[in-house]
C-alpha cells in the first residue's frame, strides 16, 4: 500500500507523478528513473520497478526509511508535504535520493483550509478543485538522504549535514564512485555539495563532501573561483559525474566541475556552446527551470554530452559532445523534429528535453504532449514511443518532471553489489588521506 500524501502539496515543489508501469521480463541495460515513492513496507530494502525505455521505472522505498506514518495518518487534513526525488545517480549504478517531510505553518494550513472550503461551497457541497499558491517560509520539512543501489534495493541512510534535518538553502549535490581496478563494482564513494557563498558572481566556492570510508562531512571554504568572469551561477539543477569528476551544471551558461576524492579539489569550469549561452537573468528571476524543460547535459558513449530542442518550428534537436581537452564543444548531431513528432500524433506545445541514452549517443528521449519518445538524431527517426498517464500541466510542475528524469545505467554486477562501506577501500591499508586527517582533528578539537 502506498503511503498517502498529506492533505495537499505545496505549490512550487514536484509532487510524486505516478505513470503506468510493468516490470520488464529481462533487465534493461539501462533505466529512465522517474520518480521514488514511499510504500507501507517492513522491507529493508527498495524495489525497482522496472521498464523499457521510453516507459519510466519507478523506486519504491519503505516508508519507515524516514518514518513519516505517525506525521501523516495523525491527522488527514494536515497540510505539508512528502517529496522523494533521485538526486543524482553515479554513473555507475547506485543513486543518490532525498525526501522532504514536514507540515506547512500553522498561517497557510489556515489558508490551505479556507480555500477548500470556498472550493466546496462553490461546487455546491462537493470537493471542487483549488491551488493556493507557497514559498519556502510557508514550509520547514525535514531532509532525509540515502544512497541506493536500485537493483539489490540495499540503502545507506546518510548522516545529517552539520547534525541537522533542516536546510535553508538547497545547492545540488552528486554522487561520485571509485573502483581499485578500475572498473567494476565500486570500492567507495562521495557525495558532494558545492555551493557559492556572496552576491553578484564574486563569491567564494564552498564544497561539502561525505565519504563511504569516514561516514562524516567534511567542509573546504574558499575554493578558487574558475569561472572566466563575474557572474552569476545557477547550479542547483542536475550534478553530473564523468572522467572522474562530479559536473555542477548550470544550462543558461555552462558546468563547474571538481574531483572531490581530491586533498586539494581544483574547480575547472566550461561554457556552453557560444550560440547557448544566455544573457545574465534579470534580478529575482531563474531560468534554470525552463532551461530544465529544453536543455540536458549527460554521459553517453564515454563522453559529455549537452543537447537542446529549439522552442520554435520545426524544433531542431542539437546534441553536442565535449572535446578531448574538455575546453569546447562540437557539434555532433541535429535534426528537425516537427516531421518526426506530426506522426506521433496531433500534440500541442513544445518538445522537452527527458534524458540523453547513456548507451547509444544518437538517442535522445524527448517528451511530446503526453508521449515519451525515442529519437534517434542521426538516422532521424523515432526508435520507440510510449503513452503517460496524469501528464503535468502547470509550467511548474513541467518544469520540475523534465528535469527529475535520470539515465540510470545497470551494470551486469550491479544485482549482487554492496554500497561501499567504512574500511572497505582495500587501497587504504589502513592509511587516512589528508581529509581524512583534517577531518579527525576536527571533531577532536569540538570534543
Amino acid at each position: 500500500m502506498r503511503l498517502p500524501l498529506r492533505g495537499a502539496l505545496v505549490a512550487g515543489v514536484c509532487s510524486r507523478l505516478r505513470r503506468g508501469l510493468s516490470t520488464a521480463a529481462s533487465r534493461p541495460q539501462w533505466a529512465i528513473i522517474e520518480s521514488t515513492g514511499l510504500v507501507n513496507s517492513t522491507s529493508r530494502r527498495a524495489t525497482l520497478q522496472l521498464a523499457e525505455p521510453p516507459r519510466f521505472s519507478e523506486l519504491l522505498v519503505p516508508g519507515h526509511h524516514i518514518n513519516p506514518l505517525p506525521r501523516i495518518n495523525s491527522d488527514p487534513e494536515s497540510v505539508g508535504i512528502l517529496a522523494s526525488m533521485v538526486c543524482a545517480t553515479s554513473g555507475d549504478g547506485l543513486l543518490l535520493l532525498e525526501f522532504r517531510d514536514g507540515p506547512a505553518t500553522p498561517a497557510f494550513a489556515a489558508k490551505v483550509r479556507a480555500a477548500k472550503v470556498r472550493a466546496a461551497r462553490e461546487n455546491q457541497g462537493g470537493s471542487g478543485t483549488f491551488t493556493v499558491r507557497g514559498d519556502r517560509d510557508d514550509i520547514d520539512p525535514d531532509i532525509t538522504r540515502f544512497v541506493c543501489n536500485p537493483l539489490s534495493g540495499e540503502m545507506f541512510r546518510l548522516p545529517d549535514i552539520d547534525g541537522t534535518k533542516k536546510v535553508h538553502a538547497h545547492h545540488a549535490k552528486g554522487i561520485l564512485t571509485q573502483s581499485v581496478r578500475g572498473h567494476g563494482p565500486p570500492d567507495r564513494y562521495a557525495v558532494v555539495e558545492l555551493s557559492v557563498e556572496g552576491e553578484g558572481g564574486k563569491g567564494t566556492f564552498v564544497m561539502r563532501r561525505f565519504f563511504s570510508e569516514t561516514r562524516v562531512w567534511d567542509k573546504l571554504v574558499g575554493l578558487p573561483s574558475p569561472l572566466p568572469r563575474p557572474r552569476r551561477i545557477d547550479m542547483d539543477l542536475e550534478v553530473v559525474a564523468f572522467a572522474g569528476r562530479l559536473w555542477w551544471v548550470d544550462l543558461t551558461w555552462g558546468a563547474v566541475s571538481a574531483d572531490p576524492f581530491s586533498d586539494r579539489p581544483e574547480l575547472r569550469f566550461v561554457e556552453l556552446p557560444r550560440a547557448s549561452v544566455r544573457p545574465v537573468p534579470g534580478p529575482g528571476k531563474n531560468e534554470i527551470p525552463v532551461q530544465g524543460m529544453h536543455r540536458r547535459m549527460g554521459v553517453s558513449e564515454g563522453k559529455l554530452r549537452y543537447v537542446e530542442v529549439s522552442q520554435n518550428e520545426p524544433f531542431v534537436l542539437s546534441s553536442y559532445a565535449l572535446d578531448d581537452d574538455g575546453d569546447g564543444w562540437t557539434l555532433e548531431h541535429q535534426a528537425a523534429l516537427s516531421p518526426l513528432l506530426a506522426d506521433a500524433g496531433t500534440q500541442e506545445g513544445t518538445p522537452l528535453i527527458g534524458v540523453i541514452d547513456p548507451l547509444n549517443a544518437h538517442a535522445v528521449y524527448v517528451i511530446y504532449g503526453n508521449r515519451a519518445l525515442g529519437i534517434d538524431i542521426d538516422k532521424k527517426k523515432v526508435l520507440a514511443s510510449s503513452l503517460m498517464t496524469d501528464v503535468p500541466e502547470s509550467p511548474v510542475e513541467v518544469a520540475c518532471f523534465s528535469a527529475s528524469l535520470k539515465a540510470c545505467v545497470l551494470p551486469p554486477w550491479l544485482g549482487t553489489a554492496r554500497i561501499p562501506s567504512a574500511g572497505t577501500l582495500s587501497s587504504n591499508k589502513g592509511k587516512l588521506t589528508l581529509s581524512e586527517i583534517l577531518v579527525r582533528v576536527d571533531k577532536d578539537k569540538k570534543k
